[in-house]
């Protein structure tokens, strides 16, 4: 009992701090730690096997609708840079610079990718010459760099690691499609895998990615009411096409430029499922994509049969799970509580008594719910149970976020709102920028994004009073 009680102290209590308990739990759970770069964080195997788990979830996903892993360079040319406008202002700000190989200056300078856009136009323009070669449907997996002022493990770092897609079509209607496709993928993953409920919309033309004509995104809330960005999908146009002199001859045998869009989803989905499910205890996992999703805890092990009986569990359990048993000679308390500091889904007890009456007991990370499950039915049982974790994560994530969203339709309420109550807020925009600029000013809350179910929630803008056609959902935000 003293044991478990060192470790829940270990973690500041989420009322009392929120960023403080987010920390300890990314270094108490093991899923990072900080390193001697700046903005940078080492990985550790615990953060590593849950992004391994979420890239190959999405990775399969992908290839299932026909996108093909590829390989960029990790530098970009100056001048390549250089050729979409809107694009290289955007992110000017953020970019790392080479300028010496070894010890003798380089003739240009080189960026440390910041986003690969322009890696991909200029091999594109290589490669695409008809209209038999597209669609071109490329995705890469790596990390990337951005000189960011304040950073948090997962949330903001400099370096990155994220899957960036990036398609060629033959028309605009094509293009829009992939877009939207590919933000329904990013949203049926958070909701069926990670057990995260999300909204699904447009950001306005302030908050759009650089050389985009549009981006949608999935936006989710966390415990403490903020949003997240955790996915972004962007139709391009053919405006870099332009730029980096994409053509292709059409079936009409005319040169045409082909239509562009570009999605990503980084490592700051994992701050996500910390901040979604986790609690005083430290992180909770959903199944579907943790490490470990049963940890096997021989009770009194130094009696016969027992290690033996949960190594038989163990090895049955291998079929239907991620499962791990715990030999070590710490006391069952201390495991007890290093397991809920890790979020694993499932702990399974297993005591001589246990063994006597065939069976074991089985206990929820999420809500502590203890089962007492025949030895006989673990390979129905225990699969049952994970799917119950993730649907009671999924419904209390969808209770918090109904909660804590709130409609308004006054400027006075918005602000008070903002102060006073975490959470999404709805109201009414008139899609002027000098509004949306008010209100980040003055009630400090920003644009998450334009719904695609759209509700009137009000007729009028809630900064200016002029008519409305817009319901936008705002907020503060990570």
């Amino acid at each position: 009992m003293a044991d478990n009680k060192k470790m829940v102290n270990a973690i500041t209590a989420m009322d009392e701090d929120f960023a403080q308990w987010y920390t300890d739990v990314v270094k108490k759970a093991e899923l990072a730690d900080y390193s001697c770069v700046r903005g940078c964080m080492v990985v550790r195997p615990y953060g590593c096997a849950l992004w391994e788990n979420i890239r190959d979830e999405l990775d399969a996903r992908f290839k299932e609708l026909g996108h093909e892993n590829v390989m960029m360079p990790m530098f970009i040319p100056e001048s390549l840079l250089q050729k979409e406008k809107d694009h290289v202002e955007g992110f000017a700000p953020e970019v790392a610079w080479v300028t010496h190989g070894g010890l003798d200056e380089l003739q240009e300078r080189l960026c440390v990718r910041p986003t690969s856009e322009t890696l991909f136009c200029d091999h594109y323009a290589h490669i695409i010459h008809s209209y038999r070669d597209l669609p071109k449907l490329y995705n890469q997996w790596c990390s990337v760099v951005r000189w960011e002022k304040t950073t948090r493990p997962f949330l903001r770092t400099m370096e990155f690691f994220w899957q960036e897609g990036h398609t060629m079509h033959e028309t605009a209607e094509e293009a829009l499609a992939e877009t939207e496709q590919m933000l329904n993928v990013y949203a049926d993953f958070c909701e069926q895998k990670l057990a995260i409920p999300v909204i699904k919309g447009r950001k306005t033309d302030k908050e759009k990615f650089a050389g985009a004509e549009a981006t949608y995104t999935i936006e989710a809330m966390m415990h403490d009411g903020k949003a997240l960005q955790s996915g972004t999908s962007h139709f391009f146009g053919d405006g870099f096409s332009r730029a980096f002199n994409v053509q292709y001859t059409g079936r009409d045998n005319t040169l045409q430029y082909p239509f562009e869009t570009s999605w990503g989803m980084s490592t700051r989905i994992i701050g996500a499922i910390i901040m979604t499910h986790g609690d005083d205890n430290g992180l909770v996992m959903p199944p579907a994509v943790a490490p470990t999703q049963v940890v096997v805890v021989p009770v009194a092990q130094h009696k016969e049969g027992v290690l033996d009986k949960a190594a038989e569990v163990t090895a049955r359990l291998k079929k239907v799970a991620r499962v791990k048993m715990d030999d070590s000679d710490n006391s069952p308390g201390w495991k007890f509580a290093e397991y809920e500091m890790k979020g694993v889904p499932l702990r399974l007890e297993l005591g001589p008594r246990d063994i006597e009456n065939n069976q074991c007991v089985v206990v929820r990370r999420d809500n502590r719910e203890k089962t007492i499950v025949s030895l006989d039915e673990l390979e129905t049982k225990i699969p049952e149970l994970l799917q119950a974790v993730h649907d009671g994560l999924y419904q209390k994530a969808l209770a918090r976020r109904e909660s804590m969203t709130y409609t308004v339709k006054t400027f006075d309420e918005m602000k008070d709102t903002a102060d006073n109550k975490p959470g999404l807020i709805r109201a009414m925009w008139c899609g002027d920028l000098a509004c949306e600029l008010k209100l980040k000013d003055e009630a400090g809350v920003s644009s998450r994004c334009m719904p695609f179910e759209q509700e009137a929630v009000g007729e009028t803008c809630v900064c200016c009073g002029k008519p409305a056609h817009k319901m936008v959902y705002w907020g503060k935000a990570y």
